[in-house]
């Protein structure tokens, strides 16, 4: 694949919009500069159907004028489409009313770099995804299964530079695979994502599906009701994945957060402790936000007391507090939040956690999700491939998938043992680091067809 954008070429292309914007008279600008290339073999039916590579850029203008502020985008980086895209973000901020609030464009500081780019990820070609493809194929075919899934592979920069003087630039690589084994009456899955494609093992996960499917064969049915449950680190993330937009400013602000009164409070049980941390070594992502501040770690709940929200600076500055590195590009209405989070973890094995459980339910992920009650974040949606009883500290067979009805608030008061902390990736929210859980009085609502 062709190389990522470059630190300096970003800052050439800046070059030409601070002088399109002189031209106009306008000496306050930011630039966004994006670009990557990603790389996708999907597989269904134990075949690869479709491999599919594509390379993006974009450069996205913001202008700010006597506390007006508006933005243009263009996927075009010749003289000509900057001049252009320069002079669309002038005119459109103009048109826009004053907002007595507006801050200036950020001042430079210092960011911390992270080291996420790998070169046996940006250089995978569709041979090696098609023979670790190949492999895990294999692994299902030979239990009588049929697989499906993807493997991707790709990197991408991202540069932030304004008038003032910020220049800041990322580069990561990443790899996602997912499988899951089809039998004739269960279904197994798996999914793992890395910026070091070599810290992928489609083998290894493609092992866990089909095992999935054995086990979970011959699905049971139970009543619904309130059950111990015991999540794994994917059920884990796509669940409480849900509220992590609500540690908010600015969301706290608009009365639409949940923790509304509620900072400062024991919200949830003492073995609870959830922070932000762009730089924790599982995590991933640009070490700065989008208006170039430095993440600041955030101590978002300590020992079940919610005890901080992320902050831009608009936010911060409406409540004499300083900017937390979380705000999203301006303009925007809905201003701030962590985008890298870390629950901490726990010692117990998910092997040992149903050894303790007489009787509950092993919950591989959950799908279509949705919410119910935003304030007590109540959330509905399914379990899915791979739903096991636990019978006298043991997985004795496969169940119907339940659909559920749980407060987050509730479940997380509701903790009983977690486990180590790990990188997850699910479909439902954005990939964190989460432990597997053990929680009393999980609250199933119906049984599903299948």
């Amino acid at each position: 694949m062709p190389e990522p954008i470059t630190r300096a070429q970003c800052e050439k292309i800046f070059e030409q919009v601070m002088d399109a914007a002189r031209k106009w008279g306008v000496k306050d600008v930011e630039a966004t500069i994006a670009g990557g290339s990603h790389a996708l073999t999907r597989f269904a039916n134990n075949t690869i159907h479709q491999n599919v590579a594509e390379r993006t850029a974009y450069l996205s203008v913001r202008a700010l004028i006597d506390g007006r502020t508006a933005r243009a985008t263009t996927n075009a980086m010749d003289a000509e489409s900057i001049r252009a895209v320069v002079e669309q973000a002038i005119a459109i901020t103009k048109l826009q009313e004053p907002d007595p609030d507006m801050q200036p464009l950020a001042e430079p500081d210092e960011v911390i770099e992270t080291a996420r780019a790998f070169q046996r990820t940006a250089r995978a070609a569709p041979q090696d995804r098609a023979a670790a493809v190949a492999q895990a194929i294999a692994v299902i075919e030979s239990a009588n299964q049929t697989a499906a899934g993807i493997y991707s592979t790709g990197d991408s920069a991202l540069a932030l530079l304004n008038s003032r003087g910020v220049s800041t630039y990322h580069l990561e690589t990443l790899a996602t695979f997912s499988v899951t084994a089809m039998a004739q009456d269960s279904s197994g899955w798996a999914k793992a994502s890395a910026c070091d494609a070599g810290d992928l093992e489609p083998v290894k996960l493609a092992s866990i599906a089909a095992s999935k499917a054995v086990a979970s064969s011959a699905p049971g049915v139970w009543d619904p009701g309130k059950y111990t449950v015991i999540l794994e680190p994917a059920a884990v993330l796509d669940l409480i994945g849900q509220m992590f937009m609500d540690f908010s400013a600015t969301a706290l602000k608009d009365g639409r957060s949940f923790l509304t009164d509620r900072i400062g409070t024991a919200l949830f049980g003492p073995n609870i402790t959830i922070q932000d941390d762009v730089y924790h070594p599982l995590q991933a992502g640009a070490p700065f936000d989008g208006e170039g501040l430095p993440r600041r770690k955030l101590a978002m709940v300590d020992k079940g007391i919610v005890r901080e929200v992320a902050y831009s600076r608009h936010a911060a500055a409406l409540e004499g507090k300083q900017a937390t590195g979380h705000g999203f590009p301006l303009p925007n209405e809905l201003g701030e939040a962590p985008m890298n989070v870390v629950v901490a973890g726990g010692d117990s094995t998910i092997d040992e956690m149903i050894a303790s459980t007489e009787r509950g339910v092993l919950v591989t992920r959950l799908w279509y999700i949705r919410e119910v009650d935003p304030y007590e974040k109540i959330m509905t949606g399914m379990t899915r491939d791979g739903t096991f009883r636990i019978e006298n500290g043991q997985v004795t067979g496969g169940l119907r998938n339940f659909r559920f009805n749980q407060g987050l608030v509730e479940l997380l008061k509701n903790v009983e043992a977690l486990g180590p902390a790990v990188r997850a990736s699910g479909e439902e929210t954005m990939d964190a680091v989460v432990p597997a859980m053990k929680v009393r009085d999980f609250n199933f609502t119906e049984v599903t067809r299948f």
